[in-house]
């Protein structure tokens, strides 16, 4: 089978649109998730919200920790195994929620339920785009990734409705159920190792996976791709410039986006709120498709500078509180930020790197990054508390967290390769 003719036929924005679908479930069913989760536990006279919410902290730290082996397996062998490994770790995570009767068992279920997202999520899916396309990167990363906004906006509604219909005793082992139905059969059906691997090259990019000039039907191998090892990666400011900047963007993101309820609940009616807490998935997902686009457009790089000003200002305007109508335009602001830079993030990794060594190095990124996941939310807590269980000291430590990680990015400088 030779190189696709046309472009709307190349098999990669299958790939694509199979892991909106994933992602959909897996971000839904966990990230957005944790609030229903950990109200339904707290009713657990053996913790209260204040030591189930540290359980969150460890989901994402052990998800960081889990990502190193995530990136080897799919390194090693097809990324299909991790993903609905780590899918059926996430449902045997859920069908065991209810059975959490102390605090050990509550932060081990949670260590369990962040392997199988770090598994079923990020890393397998941005490195399978990065490895089908080069010249749309951006836009089939867009795409993919508007599974992470769409499962707040489809998912945690749903799960809300059957925890308060069938009670979170039936509804966990069933929720744990959709995400293996969600993930396991899309992944096996229309996911696919590499381009190589159905005789294909990377679209827009040059012939790659080539054996004494044939394609390979094998994985990607660092002989057989272009790009850096992490080892020549990590000898460079690049690296440790952007490594370090998303410990403290995801800080500022994350946080903001855990006590976003509380901040729009403070100002505004209860009618208000809830049009309020849609605002930044909705901003996310527009944001994300509009941002997919430009990256094409403008040099990456400024890019990003851009969208890490704009998390830092419209948590600033969050902070400030001046109205109802700056409120709405923070968050809009706030969502069209968090949109692009989970995006970003690979992309930048990808374009710098290559595909040599991608999934190592984002690996590495994403578990940095995992720490300032996990402090952010109690980090905004505990200003809330001090703050006089206000707000705007919570809202102006993210503004500056946000600020922090721009300075950083921007020491970075760009990549430069050493011959």
């Amino acid at each position: 089978m030779s190189a696709v003719k046309g472009e709307e036929l190349y098999y990669g924005w299958k790939v694509a649109f199979a892991l909106l679908g994933i992602l959909t479930f897996t971000s839904g069913l966990s990230f957005y998730n944790h609030s229903i989760y950990l109200n339904a536990l707290a009713t657990n006279p053996a913790f209260d919200i204040r030591t189930a919410s540290y359980a969150v902290s460890i989901f994402f730290l052990s998800g960081g920790f889990a990502g190193l082996m995530v990136a080897k397996l799919i390194q090693d062998y097809d990324p299909r195994l991790p993903i609905c490994l780590g899918a059926v770790i996430a449902c045997i995570a859920l069908c065991l929620f209810p059975r959490i009767v102390s605090v050990w068992q509550l932060y081990c279920t949670y260590a369990l339920f962040g392997v199988g997202f770090a598994g079923s999520g990020l890393i397998p899916a941005t490195t399978l785009v990065t490895r089908w396309f080069q010249k749309k990167r951006a836009v089939a990363l867009s795409i993919a990734s508007t599974g992470l906004s769409l499962g707040g906006v489809v998912i945690t509604p749903i799960s809300v409705l059957m925890v308060s219909s069938l009670g979170f005793d039936l509804a966990a082992p069933l929720l744990g159920l959709i995400y293996v139905v969600g993930v396991v059969p899309v992944a096996l059906i229309f996911l696919r190792p590499s381009p190589a691997s159905m005789d294909l090259q990377v679209d827009g990019g040059p012939a790659q996976d080539l054996v004494n000039g044939q394609p390979s039907k094998h994985l990607p191998t660092a002989e057989t791709v272009d790009g850096v090892s992490f080892k020549m990666a990590r000898q460079g400011r690049f690296f440790w410039g952007i490594a370090t900047a998303y410990v403290f963007l995801m800080m500022a993101q994350v946080g903001g986006i855990s006590h976003q309820f509380g901040l729009v609940k403070e100002q505004l009616s209860a009618a208000e709120t809830a049009f309020a807490v849609a605002i930044v998935p909705v901003a996310s997902i527009i944001g994300r498709l509009v941002g997919g686009w430009l990256v094409g457009q403008i040099p990456i790089r400024m890019f990003a500078i851009t969208m890490m000003a704009v998390q830092a200002l419209s948590l600033g305007i969050l902070a400030l509180g001046f109205s109802e109508y700056s409120l709405f335009l923070g968050l809009a602001l706030f969502g069209a930020s968090v949109g692009n830079l989970l995006m970003l993030q690979p992309l930048l990794i990808a374009d710098a790197f290559g595909l040599k060594d991608y999934a190592k190095i984002f690996s590495i990124c994403n578990l940095l990054s995992s720490w300032g996941t996990a402090i952010g939310p109690a980090l905004l807590g505990y200003a809330y508390t001090v703050n006089g269980n206000l707000y705007s000291l919570p809202y102006w430590l993210a503004s500056g967290a946000g600020a922090l990680g721009l300075v950083l990015f921007i020491s970075g400088g760009k990549w430069k390769h050493k011959h």
